[in-house]
């Protein structure tokens, strides 16, 4: 059985196979859409995490650093450690190749937090390393940000550091237990993003990771677009002139 509405001098007359496709197509776009504004809401909720962990400096005191909301600017007491530093790699800024560079703060309680001290650029070889020696050894009150250890899209992109390796080590997305055992110490579970205004540090334009949230949006309308096209063309094509065979 078919669909023929006669519309003027044409005849609507949608092909069966033709609308079955049309729906599902229309129906995987909708909910593709859907799927990246739900994205970008999540993406715009941690954007406003971080712009509201600016507003003050909390200090950190003996409570552990995941005792604190994730972006929160806190203060931390405490002494790096120069001599066993790691360098992040696959970390790239605008464009460039290059490290981020994690240093150890031993605090007065006896916990150990890394401090993303921030990127410095690839120098073309692999056996030259950037320098990223510490002049000072006395105790430092420092500010930063609460974050988590970047991690990979995929977990292919991991690379633990090389314990024959000298320091610092280089190595790509580890996890904080393959870090604190190149370390021999426990670490806490988060990492401290050093303030741009804080001393002893590289670049560090801090924002959340990933995508931000319009251009998921963006992707949204785009799904929807495809739908609202693909539904004009089904329309297109199912309005004939009378008499003409589907």
């Amino acid at each position: 059985m078919s669909i023929r509405i006669p519309i003027g001098s044409r005849v609507f007359a949608p092909s069966w196979i033709f609308t079955l496709l049309t729906i599902a197509l229309c129906v995987a776009f909708f909910y593709l859409g859907r799927w990246q504004w739900d994205r970008g809401e999540l993406r715009q909720a941690e954007y406003d995490r971080f712009a509201s962990g600016a507003e003050r400096v909390i200090p950190l005191g003996a409570q552990g650093i995941d005792q604190v909301q994730r972006f929160q600017r806190i203060s931390v007491v405490g002494h790096m450690d120069p001599s066993r530093q790691f360098l992040l790699d696959n970390r790239s800024y605008q464009g460039r190749a290059g490290f981020e560079v994690l240093t150890p703060l031993q605090r007065p309680n006896a916990r150990v937090v890394l401090v993303d001290r921030g990127w410095v650029p690839f120098s073309g070889l692999r056996d030259r390393l950037p320098g990223v020696a510490l002049e000072s050894h006395e105790t430092v009150t420092i500010v930063g940000r609460v974050d988590n250890l970047p991690t990979p899209g995929l977990a292919s992109g991991r690379a633990a550091p090389n314990p024959q390796a000298p320091w610092p080590k280089v190595t790509a997305f580890p996890s904080m237990a393959q870090l604190s055992t190149a370390l021999g110490v426990p670490l806490e579970p988060g990492i401290v993003l050093l303030d741009p205004k804080e001393a002893d540090g590289y670049v560090r334009d801090w924002h959340p990771p990933g995508m931000e949230p319009i251009r998921h949006w963006s992707y949204a309308v785009q799904w929807w677009s495809f739908g609202v096209v693909l539904l004009v063309l089904w329309l297109g094509l199912s309005l004939r002139k009378v008499g003409q065979k589907p």
